[in-house]
């Protein structure tokens, strides 16, 4: 099979910066209280006019100038997403339209966190087995929406943006090595939106001990699948929810702390768009290079997870 790899990556992040001591005139918070149990200083939080799909939009163009490659090269969009515009249609469709994409086809992922490594494994089958030849996989989300703004336990944590990247064919021994996706429904209650609200609830101590527990556990077993020990892994990319859950992982893998992606202070918890979001600020600052071992790894609500291993590189 062909041998399949990020080729391209774009994000978008709203101008608007909510720091913590803003949130302390909103709600019942402290600004060290917020720092010492997340690590998140500010978050980003997109405008009335911005919506899930023009943060994706925006991201996928700047994933497609970063390939090379025309939007009318495109076979397939895949949006991983928890905050869509609309119920139906998805925002992949909004971004084919914009895109002007006639008859492209496309969906919308739905498994909170973890989406974008769901959408990034599902883009990859398709390129594997010859059906398409470029796949562009958007994470991107308007938790601000959802949130609570008077429930300081949930309102801290979120923060609005999209990461977008270019899936095509790549030299043989690079790309996505190995990946992992997996699910456990009984966890189903520990984050969701209520459906009387319509704003995210969360068991703030059972997703910490969930989430401590499977990212080092998920990235662990796609080194192991890809043939490789933890000594070869050159640069961990993790979901940003929390600085504690980063730190779990890091030190299973047994990484110096320069080779991991941390990007939760600046943008606190942007669900699907998280990871690429990471990944682009590594990237920019040279510190992914050619060739590097890079394992990506998240969790979600549903409960969810999801972790890749790849090789960089085109």
């Amino acid at each position: 099979m062909k041998a399949v790899g990020i080729t391209g990556v774009g994000v978008y992040l709203p101008e608007e910066v909510v720091t913590n001591k803003n949130l302390e005139e909103m709600v019942e918070t402290s600004d060290e209280w917020i720092y010492t149990r997340t690590g998140i200083s500010e978050r980003r939080v997109a405008n009335q006019e911005t919506d899930t799909s023009d943060m994706a939009i925006s991201a996928a163009k700047q994933a497609l100038d970063d390939a090379g490659l025309a939007a009318k090269e495109i076979d397939l969009i895949i949006v991983a997403t928890a905050t869509p515009d609309h119920a139906v249609p998805s925002v992949a469709c909004l971004v084919q339209r914009a895109l002007e994409l006639e008859d492209v086809p496309a969906m919308d992922v739905s498994a909170a966190c973890s989406g974008f490594v769901y959408a990034l494994v599902t883009g990859k089958q398709f390129i594997e087995t010859d059906t398409y030849q470029h796949v562009l996989i958007i994470g991107s989300e308007k938790f601000s929406k959802i949130v609570d703004w008077t429930d300081r336990n949930t309102c801290v944590l979120f923060g609005d943006g999209a990461g977008a990247v270019i899936l095509s064919e790549v030299s043989a021994g690079k790309g996505i090595l190995s990946f992992e996706l997996g699910a456990d429904g009984r966890g189903a209650e520990h984050l969701l939106v209520s459906p009387e609200s319509g704003c995210v609830e969360m068991k703030g101590r059972e997703v910490f001990k969930f989430a401590v527990r499977q990212m080092p556990e998920s990235s662990l077993e796609v080194v192991r699948r890809a043939g490789l020990t933890k000594e070869d892994v050159d640069f961990l990319v993790p979901h940003q929810a929390n600085l504690r859950i980063i730190e779990a992982a890091r030190e299973r893998l047994s990484l110096a702390p320069d080779k991991v992606a941390v990007t939760v202070k600046q943008h606190g918890n942007t669900s699907a768009a998280s990871i690429p979001l990471a990944l682009y600020a590594e990237l920019q600052a040279g510190k992914i290079k050619d060739e590097d071992i890079v394992v990506m790894v998240g969790f979600g609500g549903g409960l969810t997870w999801g972790a890749v291993c790849l090789k960089w590189g085109k």
